[in-house]
């Protein structure tokens, strides 16, 4: 199976985590896309790891950071996405970063898991209110939490250890079997 039908494959298992525009760009992906070079900076790597990791924390599997989500969205945003994507993605970091230095006085790698959560927790009603407008227009760009949520989501669990520790998973498939009993709280399938 190819990269690109396991990533289409796995968007669908998330349902209405993976927005159309996000599927449109993967599946356009050709790795020609010009390069962003501040992706690749460390402050922008560290503050992505720490987002990612606020919205996957570790628990009993592995958080975003054990995953390297944050080279997977680096990755996806610099081969799979237009410039001006890019841009707007970087200016959404930015805004997290400013939201947190204006509600808490600190960058958002300063402040406590709790003070993250509650922030990205603000920020994420913000993107549901710009999905729920009414002047919404066809072309309009996606909220720019709402490409990092989606990235952090795709990224850990087409990971290792997402698909091997958060999800269940069979390494060699068995007999098949089409209808599993499914108990509320299970882990949902990776294989």
């Amino acid at each position: 199976m190819h990269r690109r039908d396991a990533i289409r494959n796995v968007a669908i298992l998330l349902g209405t985590a993976i927005s159309a525009s996000t599927l449109s760009a993967l599946e356009s992906c050709t790795g020609s896309a010009p390069k962003s070079y501040d992706l690749h900076k460390p402050e922008t790597k560290t503050l992505l790891a720490e987002i990612a990791e606020t919205i996957i924390p570790k628990t009993d599997t592995p958080g975003a950071k054990e995953a390297k989500v944050e080279e997977f969205i680096i990755t996806m945003i610099n081969d799979c996405y237009k410039k001006e994507d890019q841009e707007r993605f970087l200016e959404g970091l930015s805004k997290i970063d400013a939201a947190a230095k204006k509600q808490f006085k600190n960058g958002f790698n300063e402040l406590t898991p709790q003070q993250r959560t509650e922030l990205l927790t603000q920020i994420d009603k913000e993107r549901v209110e710009y999905n729920n407008r009414k002047d919404k227009k066809e072309n309009d760009p996606p909220h720019h939490f709402q490409l990092l949520k989606e990235l952090t989501l795709l990224g850990y669990f087409t990971s290792e250890q997402g698909a091997t520790k958060a999800l269940r998973y069979v390494p060699v498939p068995g007999k098949y079997e089409g209808c599993i009993p499914y108990t509320k709280g299970e882990k949902a399938w990776a294989s």
